[in-house]
């Protein structure tokens, strides 16, 4: 997960509110100390620390609840709402038609991102043309051309030539039909004039709507006067910090970049190819904090989800209202198991979070194997209504499975638990809201669905 020890941090502060009998000065100037240290311990610049939680402490002690919230749920969505304010830097990544330069140094991921984010907008629907401009580095449009194999998308270059702009000429005559075309620049070990001007020179014949700068999480703090010298030098338009799953200092280096007005657009959050996300402030504070972001959740779903896109929303609307059967659920696990590691996948689920002390996610993902192998040996009409798997369609279901009783029992014992533990999120007013904004759902769709 991106940022674990500050998310575990951060919501180790949140439970001493929830746990709290009531909210007192105490209690506020505890937890502001408490946040205090989980930032410094992410490498957040101690004058941001510093400024973020005197707001808090002051706005905690001095603001009234409104009317229907708790004074712990108004403590904890002024933590929330003053946490985005740090990070909000506008609008991230930006789905339509573009030509996008990506510029950076070397070591930072940039040849790796273009390729991930070709994927991102071919996924949704574009049609994209990658074009290998980096004429120093030998493996550099090896590299590129064999990343655009793997997602299905063509990369222009010319192994040999040396001159990047007249490349990049020819790659935009060649891609003229495409909707998004994506640069790929040479880097060097510091901004050098040489680097500049060939900068310069392949904006001016690319005219690019974006200039993405790609920086290395692990700089920490130095992302700022890293950003802000390629800014100065090219016009930078938005950043991508790439390594933030494996980096204590991913802190230091989103809250440096904010902090230059710079716009993230991603953040790089694994090795493979689909592990870069659109960076969104609230969203990415919700995670920190254990709310999840069911709406990621869905997007991720959707690759690997047979049915229509609306198909998937009526599942989730099904879970949120307590209807949704087994039948649903094997849908849900078929997805997940497309998604990726079962731990970044519980880190977007509501109230999940604090379970990851807990949780064997090797073996937890051993059995949900065994869930659908169980379940594949069900007849629709169980799968549709569990509670009538009594006894001796126990013992079919695990002879044709493959599984023992126990098992079985185990499966159906997890769904009833499960169908309980979201009825009891959506009776949290607070989760119920965050949960219903992010999955666009009314509280007509969900009580049209509990008659």
């Amino acid at each position: 997960m991106v940022l674990e020890g500050l998310g575990k941090s951060l919501r180790n502060a949140l439970g001493r509110i929830s746990g709290a009998t009531s909210v007192d000065e105490q209690l506020i100037k505890d937890v502001v100390k408490d946040l205090q240290r989980a930032l410094l311990q992410a490498d957040v610049n101690v004058q941001l620390v510093l400024g973020l939680t005197k707001r808090i402490e002051t706005r905690a002690l001095e603001e009234k609840p409104p009317a229907g919230k708790s004074p712990k749920e108004h403590v904890i969505g002024i933590i929330y709402e003053e946490l985005v304010s740090l990070l909000d830097n506008g609008e991230g990544l930006q789905m339509k038609p573009q030509v996008i330069m990506m510029v950076g140094l070397y070591g930072q991921g940039k040849t790796t991102t273009t390729g991930k984010l070709a994927n991102l907008f071919n996924k949704k629907g574009f049609r994209v043309g990658l074009i290998a401009a980096d004429v120093y580095r030998p493996a550099a449009y090896d590299q590129l051309r064999q990343l655009g194999e793997k997602v299905g998308v063509e990369v222009y270059g010319e192994p040999g030539e040396k001159d990047a702009p007249a490349i990049v000429r020819r790659g935009m005559e060649h891609f003229k039909d495409r909707k998004v075309i994506i640069i790929d620049t040479s880097g060097r070990h510091a901004l050098e004039d040489d680097l500049i001007k060939e900068i310069k020179d392949i904006a001016a014949v690319a005219k690019p709507d974006e200039r993405f700068l790609v920086l290395d999480s692990q700089v920490g703090q130095q992302a700022g006067p890293q950003a802000e010298a390629f800014h100065n030098a090219v016009g930078v338009t938005g950043v991508v910090l790439t390594k933030m799953d494996g980096t204590a200092k991913g802190g230091g280096a989103i809250s440096a970049v904010a902090k230059t007005n710079a716009r993230i657009v991603c953040i790089g959050v694994g090795e493979h190819i689909r592990d870069l996300e659109p960076f969104k402030a609230d969203k990415f504070i919700s995670r920190l904090l254990g709310m999840g972001d069911i709406s990621a959740l869905v997007d991720m779903a959707k690759d690997g989800y047979e049915g229509s896109e609306q198909e998937l929303q009526d599942v989730g609307r099904k879970m949120m209202s307590g209807k949704f059967t087994l039948r649903d659920m094997y849908q849900q696990m078929e997805a997940m198991n497309k998604m990726g590691p079962l731990k970044k996948i519980m880190s977007m689920i509501p109230g999940m979070s604090k379970m990851e002390d807990k949780v064997d996610f090797e073996e937890s993902q051993q059995r949900l194997a065994r869930y659908r192998h169980i379940m594949d040996s069900m007849t629709l009409e169980e799968q549709e209504d569990p509670s009538i798997i009594k006894s001796s369609r126990v013992q079919r279901i695990a002879a044709g499975s493959g599984t023992s009783v126990q098992d079985v029992r185990e499966l159906l014992k997890q769904f009833n638990q499960s169908r309980k533990a979201i009825k009891g999120m959506m009776g949290n007013r607070r989760m119920r809201k965050q949960m219903m904004k992010q999955m666009g759902v009314s509280d007509m769709d969900l009580d049209s669905m509990k008659e």
